[in-house]
């Protein structure tokens, strides 16, 4: 036999089959196929709904079993759209921790705060450090930790904690300012602008992250300029040189002026008298020395030219007498 309650669903589905069928829900062609289903469902859990005592036993009356399922579809539908909701509003969870501890990490945190405004920047972050130890739920505690971090020059350090600080609590805009400060000291001024706006967005009327983010601006558009100009054709040096100043010598290899005097040079004999030249010597050590910038000063270095050109003409010169 089924249990009571197994009886009770039945009879409830029989019940809804039954008022469908009558009410027209279930056209007149498929009442005599669901009347057939019905009975042997009765049969095989032993259920009448048309027996006073299995109503009185079992009927949800004045709940339907169409209502009743109903409640159930909405109170899903409720808890789908809740879980999102309350995984945003709740961004870290949080640890218990008790009155005592949380009195103690106050007053660490408070004693942390007299310490950096002695400057002794040390102490304040071991005070800040305990006040997390007992109470890891406060922003604040992370947030002051890196300003403290940073007035000893600890800037990656400061960094971090303003980044649990926003784990812990997304909506506090000191966290992002003590961010911005690190960055902007670590020079990575597009972080810092970044984590400038984002303050912002927090607190619009923020001074203090007004001028900041003006002046992160500042050095990072700066920044990109002094990246592009470094990295631009024949930068910090002659044309055809690479970055840096260093030769190009793909490019003097393929310029025709300079690929004919070599062959010149070396023709005649000139380039042993060029290289035993002892401004030539020093010009070379100068190269070897500078990494190869001092390869711009002889190409344009007027007397080392015209001492090449003498040398190359004096030599087709004895050449041509027979010497």
């Amino acid at each position: 036999m089924a249990a009571e309650n197994k009886k009770a669903l039945v009879f409830s589905i029989l019940d809804f089959l039954q008022k469908s069928c009558s009410d027209g829900t279930i056209s007149a062609d498929d009442s005599e196929g669901i009347e057939v289903a019905m009975q042997c469902i009765g049969e095989a859990f032993g259920v009448d709904v048309n027996d006073s005592a299995q109503q009185e036993a079992y009927s949800t009356k004045p709940a339907t079993l169409l209502s009743i399922f109903d409640v159930y579809l909405k109170t899903k539908n409720k808890a789908k759209t809740a879980a999102p909701a309350a995984s945003t509003s709740a961004p870290a969870t949080e640890t218990q921790v008790s009155e005592e501890d949380r009195v103690k990490a106050e007053e660490l945190k408070a004693q942390g705060n007299r310490q950096v405004a002695e400057r002794n920047y040390p102490e304040a972050i071991k005070l800040y450090t305990e006040a997390i130890a007992l109470n890891g739920n406060q922003a604040v505690y992370y947030a002051n930790r890196a300003a403290a971090y940073s007035q000893q020059g600890d800037h990656q350090k400061a960094v971090d904690d303003a980044k649990q600080a926003i784990e812990i609590d997304p909506k506090y805009s000191k966290a992002y300012s003590r961010m911005g400060h690190a960055y902007f000291c670590l020079e990575q001024f597009d972080d810092a602008v970044e984590a400038y706006e984002k303050g912002l967005e927090l607190d619009p009327n923020n001074a203090t992250l007004k001028s900041s983010l003006v002046t992160a601006k500042a050095k990072a558009e700066r920044q990109s300029l002094s990246t592009t100009d470094r990295s631009g054709p024949g930068a910090g040096g002659m044309p055809g040189a690479g970055a840096g100043g260093m030769p190009d010598f793909a490019s003097m290899l393929n310029n025709p002026q300079l690929m004919s005097m070599a062959q010149q040079m070396m023709q005649s004999g000139a380039l042993d008298q060029f290289m035993n030249n002892p401004d030539m010597a020093r010009m070379a050590q100068q190269m070897m020395g500078n990494g190869g910038a001092g390869l711009s000063e002889m190409m344009n270095n007027p007397d080392i030219m015209n001492m090449a050109r003498n040398m190359m003409g004096g030599r087709n010169n004895d050449s041509g007498n027979g010497q």
